[in-house]
């Protein structure tokens, strides 16, 4: 099998949903422009059009109800926000409109749309430019969440949302984009509400999300030269959630510490320590502890930054302080 980046998967998945299904097109701000989002649309223009490449204006809310719009007639439309912090002006679209409507109208009513959001952090952007808001949308009813961590997933799971006939958040991390992996050429699927098992072991689970998982497995590395064997769980949906796989790690280790590089309170690290809590908090062994961004803005300053984001290290301190 040949190895692929990240970009180039999900550049691939779009390219083959594309061509293959003329309801299924791009539409969002700078997606012709590798500034916005890499190397991930690179082709798809030249190849298919502008009337299926739509790169709009900027108006989040009013690209996000253009392409519901569209879902609804029963097109496929994958809307693509460059920046994650911004489609906190499509809100209205997304959690009033969009997850509710298959619900509204008694299930006759499909809204078969992807909606694409990047985290984009790093590199001095500062508050406004750096925002990992999964948790966000995963509190909202009707909408699925995906954050695949590596390019196999980063294909599967775009092409599974896509064809999903209601909508899914689709969120990736440009963090990732140089990640290589094995990814078949040929389309595929990655099940949506399947976590996955990186890495097996009997001391400790770590359930971590995204680029975190990437941190886990190196975190995991170091963990194993000290004698600390962490089983590691890429949890890859984060609504619905693989919970029967993540108790059935932890009934097994009695610990658990829960990696995800976003705030703490109210976040998707609290969500799946509170479910862990509630369902076998006899088979814990010490108490779970959380590993996420401090509760305050980005900063701007590179230096701050190395003291705010997350990484294997902070990973490693905090298993051993359970161990």
């Amino acid at each position: 099998m040949r190895k692929l980046s990240y970009v180039k998967a999900i550049n691939e998945a779009l390219h083959q949903t594309i061509e293959k299904d003329k309801n299924v097109f791009l539409i969002g701000q700078g997606v012709i422009s590798p500034w916005y989002v890499g190397a991930t649309t690179v082709g798809l223009v030249d190849k298919f059009g502008e009337n299926r490449i739509i790169d709009t204006p900027v108006s989040e809310s009013g690209i996000t109800g253009a392409a519901a719009g569209a879902a609804l007639t029963g097109m496929r439309p994958i809307v693509m926000h460059p920046r994650m912090d911004f489609m906190y002006y499509a809100m209205d679209q997304i959690a009033n409109q969009i997850a509710n409507w298959h619900y509204m109208f008694g299930g006759q009513v499909n809204v078969p749309m992807t909606i694409w959001g990047i985290i984009n952090r790093g590199g001095e952007q500062a508050a406004q430019h750096s925002q990992a808001i999964q948790a966000m949308f995963t509190h909202i009813p009707g909408l699925k969440v995906v954050m695949p961590s590596n390019p196999y997933d980063a294909k599967g799971l775009l092409i599974s949302a896509i064809y999903d006939n209601n909508p899914v958040v689709f969120i990736d991390d440009r963090w990732l984009y140089e990640i290589t992996g094995d990814v078949p050429k040929e389309m595929y699927t990655v099940p949506i509400g399947k976590g996955a098992i990186r890495k097996k072991g009997k001391d400790v689970t770590i359930v971590a999300t995204s680029w975190m998982v990437q941190k886990a497995i190196e975190a995991g590395s170091i963990l194993q030269k000290d004698g600390i064997d962490a089983e590691i769980i890429d949890i890859r949906t984060l609504k619905p959630l693989d919970e029967t796989l993540i108790f059935k790690s932890v009934k097994k280790t009695g610990r658990l510490v829960v990696a995800d590089a976003a705030w703490k309170t109210c976040g998707v690290a609290g969500e799946i320590s509170a479910l862990v809590t509630e369902n076998i908090f006899q088979s814990l062994k010490a108490p779970i502890k959380r590993v996420t961004l401090p509760d305050t803005p980005a900063p701007m300053s590179s230096v701050l930054e190395k003291a705010y984001y997350i990484d294997a290290d902070n990973i490693v301190k905090t298993v051993k302080s359970l161990i």
